[in-house]
Protein backbone atom coordinates (compact mmCIF):
# COMPACT_ATOMS: atom_id res chain seq x y z
CA UNK A 1 0.00 0.00 0.00
CA UNK A 2 0.95 3.63 -0.64
CA UNK A 3 0.51 5.33 2.33
CA UNK A 4 1.24 8.90 3.68
CA UNK A 5 1.15 10.79 6.86
CA UNK A 6 2.13 12.24 9.78
CA UNK A 7 0.07 12.86 13.16
CA UNK A 8 1.55 10.28 15.73
CA UNK A 9 -0.64 8.16 17.99
CA UNK A 10 0.68 6.09 20.58
CA UNK A 11 3.67 5.34 18.72
CA UNK A 12 1.36 4.93 15.13
CA UNK A 13 1.55 7.18 12.79
CA UNK A 14 -2.13 8.32 11.14
CA UNK A 15 -1.59 7.59 7.21
CA UNK A 16 -3.69 7.68 4.51
CA UNK A 17 -4.48 5.76 1.31
CA UNK A 18 -5.98 5.39 -1.56
CA UNK A 19 -9.49 3.85 -1.24
CA UNK A 20 -9.60 0.61 -2.72
CA UNK A 21 -12.62 -2.53 -4.41
CA UNK A 22 -11.70 -4.11 -0.65
CA UNK A 23 -13.11 -1.26 1.31
CA UNK A 24 -16.41 -0.81 -0.13
CA UNK A 25 -17.68 -2.66 2.42
CA UNK A 26 -16.05 -0.86 5.39
CA UNK A 27 -17.66 2.71 3.61
CA UNK A 28 -21.36 1.02 2.92
CA UNK A 29 -20.70 0.21 7.31
CA UNK A 30 -19.45 3.83 7.87
CA UNK A 31 -22.23 5.57 5.82
CA UNK A 32 -24.33 3.51 7.40
CA UNK A 33 -23.84 4.76 11.10
CA UNK A 34 -25.98 7.34 12.01
CA UNK A 35 -22.89 9.83 12.80
CA UNK A 36 -22.25 10.12 9.34
CA UNK A 37 -25.81 9.34 7.81
CA UNK A 38 -27.18 12.34 9.47
CA UNK A 39 -24.41 14.56 7.22
CA UNK A 40 -23.82 12.40 3.90
CA UNK A 41 -27.33 11.31 3.03
CA UNK A 42 -29.13 14.91 2.19
CA UNK A 43 -33.08 14.16 0.94
CA UNK A 44 -33.54 15.07 -3.11
CA UNK A 45 -29.94 15.34 -3.08
CA UNK A 46 -27.23 12.95 -2.10
CA UNK A 47 -28.15 9.54 -0.57
CA UNK A 48 -25.81 6.66 0.94
CA UNK A 49 -25.96 4.71 -2.37
CA UNK A 50 -24.85 7.73 -4.41
CA UNK A 51 -21.68 8.06 -2.53
CA UNK A 52 -21.27 4.16 -2.54
CA UNK A 53 -21.91 4.90 -6.84
CA UNK A 54 -19.42 7.61 -7.08
CA UNK A 55 -16.54 5.31 -5.08
CA UNK A 56 -17.11 2.22 -7.33
CA UNK A 57 -16.98 3.95 -10.47
CA UNK A 58 -13.91 6.27 -9.06
CA UNK A 59 -11.46 4.84 -12.19
CA UNK A 60 -13.87 5.83 -14.50
CA UNK A 61 -16.87 8.24 -14.46
CA UNK A 62 -15.01 9.93 -11.22
CA UNK A 63 -11.91 9.18 -11.68
CA UNK A 64 -10.82 13.20 -10.33
CA UNK A 65 -12.11 12.65 -7.13
CA UNK A 66 -9.37 11.38 -5.22
CA UNK A 67 -10.90 9.14 -1.94
CA UNK A 68 -8.68 8.06 1.11
CA UNK A 69 -8.77 5.96 3.34
CA UNK A 70 -7.39 6.99 6.70
CA UNK A 71 -5.73 4.56 9.31
CA UNK A 72 -3.70 4.00 12.41
CA UNK A 73 -1.79 1.49 12.79
CA UNK A 74 -3.20 -0.15 10.05
CA UNK A 75 -7.24 0.08 11.52
CA UNK A 76 -9.16 1.79 9.22
CA UNK A 77 -10.75 4.54 10.84
CA UNK A 78 -11.79 7.30 8.44
CA UNK A 79 -12.32 8.82 4.97
CA UNK A 80 -11.45 11.58 3.05
CA UNK A 81 -11.75 12.78 -0.70
CA UNK A 82 -10.79 16.14 -2.23
CA UNK A 83 -11.69 17.45 -6.04
CA UNK A 84 -11.01 20.06 -8.29
CA UNK A 85 -14.36 22.09 -8.36
CA UNK A 86 -14.26 22.69 -11.99
CA UNK A 87 -15.31 18.94 -12.49
CA UNK A 88 -17.86 19.26 -9.92
CA UNK A 89 -19.40 22.34 -10.79
CA UNK A 90 -21.89 22.41 -7.67
CA UNK A 91 -23.82 25.73 -7.28
CA UNK A 92 -22.68 27.07 -3.84
CA UNK A 93 -19.41 28.40 -5.41
CA UNK A 94 -18.03 30.46 -8.50
CA UNK A 95 -15.38 29.27 -10.54
CA UNK A 96 -13.46 30.19 -13.22
CA UNK A 97 -10.51 28.16 -14.06
CA UNK A 98 -9.16 24.84 -13.77
CA UNK A 99 -7.14 23.45 -10.93
CA UNK A 100 -7.69 26.82 -8.90
CA UNK A 101 -10.57 25.96 -6.81
CA UNK A 102 -10.92 22.70 -4.77
CA UNK A 103 -12.68 21.43 -2.10
CA UNK A 104 -13.13 18.36 0.64
CA UNK A 105 -15.40 15.42 2.06
CA UNK A 106 -14.33 13.47 5.36
CA UNK A 107 -15.57 11.77 8.59
CA UNK A 108 -14.29 9.83 11.21
CA UNK A 109 -16.18 6.54 10.68
CA UNK A 110 -14.99 4.30 13.66
CA UNK A 111 -16.69 6.18 16.53
CA UNK A 112 -13.94 5.08 19.25
CA UNK A 113 -11.73 7.51 17.18
CA UNK A 114 -14.24 10.31 17.53
CA UNK A 115 -13.33 13.23 19.03
CA UNK A 116 -9.50 12.33 19.48
CA UNK A 117 -8.11 15.05 16.95
CA UNK A 118 -8.15 12.64 14.42
CA UNK A 119 -10.93 14.93 12.16
CA UNK A 120 -8.50 17.18 12.51
CA UNK A 121 -6.12 15.24 11.20
CA UNK A 122 -7.82 13.88 7.97
CA UNK A 123 -8.38 18.03 7.14
CA UNK A 124 -4.88 18.61 7.43
CA UNK A 125 -3.75 15.90 5.24
CA UNK A 126 -6.28 16.30 2.74
CA UNK A 127 -5.24 20.08 2.67
CA UNK A 128 -1.58 19.06 2.74
CA UNK A 129 -2.26 17.34 -0.73
CA UNK A 130 -4.19 19.93 -2.24
CA UNK A 131 -1.33 22.69 -1.33
CA UNK A 132 0.87 20.58 -3.58
CA UNK A 133 -1.10 20.98 -6.90
CA UNK A 134 1.02 24.22 -8.33
CA UNK A 135 -1.82 25.68 -9.66
CA UNK A 136 -4.45 25.45 -6.32
CA UNK A 137 -4.89 28.81 -4.65
CA UNK A 138 -8.00 27.52 -2.44
CA UNK A 139 -10.39 25.13 -0.77
CA UNK A 140 -14.28 25.70 0.42
CA UNK A 141 -16.08 23.56 2.63
CA UNK A 142 -19.38 23.63 3.11
CA UNK A 143 -20.63 21.48 6.29
CA UNK A 144 -24.11 21.87 7.51
CA UNK A 145 -24.04 24.60 9.86
CA UNK A 146 -25.45 22.45 12.69
CA UNK A 147 -22.18 19.83 12.43
CA UNK A 148 -20.20 21.10 15.01
CA UNK A 149 -18.24 19.25 15.20
CA UNK A 150 -17.01 19.24 11.56
CA UNK A 151 -16.96 23.53 11.69
CA UNK A 152 -14.86 23.53 15.00
CA UNK A 153 -11.97 21.38 12.95
CA UNK A 154 -11.87 23.37 9.75
CA UNK A 155 -11.71 26.40 12.00
CA UNK A 156 -8.60 24.11 13.81
CA UNK A 157 -7.07 24.02 10.27
CA UNK A 158 -6.97 27.58 9.65
CA UNK A 159 -9.75 27.30 7.45
CA UNK A 160 -12.47 30.76 7.77
CA UNK A 161 -16.19 30.90 8.26
CA UNK A 162 -17.59 33.49 5.52
CA UNK A 163 -20.65 34.27 6.72
CA UNK A 164 -21.83 35.67 3.34
CA UNK A 165 -20.99 32.79 1.04
CA UNK A 166 -21.96 30.05 4.05
CA UNK A 167 -18.82 27.97 3.62
CA UNK A 168 -15.82 27.80 5.08
CA UNK A 169 -12.56 28.82 3.08
CA UNK A 170 -8.51 28.49 3.09
CA UNK A 171 -6.10 30.73 0.73
CA UNK A 172 -2.97 28.32 -0.43
CA UNK A 173 -2.20 30.73 -2.79
CA UNK A 174 -2.57 34.57 -3.83
CA UNK A 175 -1.25 34.74 -7.20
Amino acid sequence: MDFEGGFWYNNYMVKSRKITDADIPLMEKWLNKEHIKKWFEIPGLCTIDDWLYEIKNRNGEFSWLNHFIFELGGVPFGFGVYYDCWNAKEDWYEVTNESELFSIDYFVGEPSFLGKGYGKEIIRQLTEKIQQIPTAKSIVVKPDNQNLSSCGVLTANNYRYYEDKKYFALQIKTQ
